[in-house]
């Protein structure tokens, strides 16, 4: 594993300082798999390359230096623990809706030295009316469509900001369903880059959707409601 994160970060251009925290943390993620679902991948490659490698990318596409950053529903914490490991100077804050994660995530950052990360038990609607428009940067993985993800993220990022979605590549049709949600709250998408996993012939895509403009206050509504009715 570390040869793989050493010839991908350098791949990418990024500082190879966070190997063994990286390495560190796919054994915690290996170890509380067995008696949790967090991950389906648990091959040491594939976790370097699919899911560490897949996380920094990030940081060639957007600056996240000094920023404050959600990862919203991160699950088993990507991309934002790979994230914050490379680039230690940004100030991260884990969402998710389910406390097991959560408290794994809490275990992770302890493990690691991560004593400023925060890692909150919430759903994103929720975390919304107290952290509204507070965030330079929010990220989310393949955690829903992309209507509703943007009325679940967007609400949170600061005017000027962005919201980072990371997609397959034929999310086209997606975007395309999503314009008139990111219009509605304040959004414009600023670009989509196309980027390859090193070490693989996999291909993602990083939908980046810059806050134009205050999001209107009745958003987010109910998760329900959301669902029901997406934007």
């Amino acid at each position: 594993m570390e040869q793989l994160l050493q010839d991908g970060l350098t791949a990418l251009g990024l500082p190879a300082d966070g190997i063994p925290a990286l390495i560190r943390y796919a054994d915690l993620l290996v170890e509380k798999n067995k008696v949790m679902n967090l991950t389906a991948i648990t091959e040491p490659a594939d976790i370097a390359r699919l899911h560490f490698l897949d996380s920094a990318a990030l940081l060639t596409i957007a600056d996240f230096k000094e920023k404050t950053v959600a990862d919203v529903g991160t699950g088993a914490g990507f991309p934002g623990v790979p994230l914050r490991i490379i680039e230690p100077s940004m100030h991260l804050t884990l969402l998710d809706a389910l406390n097991k994660r959560v408290e794994f995530l809490k275990e992770v950052c302890g493990d690691l030295g991560l004593a400023d990360v925060e890692c909150v038990h919430a759903r994103a609607e929720e975390f919304a009316a107290d952290r509204r428009e507070s965030f330079d940067l929010v990220t989310s993985r393949a955690v829903a469509a992309l209507p509703l993800l943007c009325e679940l993220c967007l609400p949170l990022v600061n005017v000027g900001g962005s919201f980072i979605s990371m997609k397959s590549v034929d999310a086209g049709a997606e975007l395309d369903s999503a314009r008139r949600a990111i219009e509605v709250l304040g959004g414009t998408v600023d670009r989509v880059v196309d980027y390859d996993i090193p070490g693989t012939e996999i291909r993602h895509r990083a939908i980046v959707i810059k806050k134009a403009r205050e999001t209107p206050k009745k958003y987010p509504r109910a998760f329900a409601k959301i669902k029901k009715n997406p934007l």
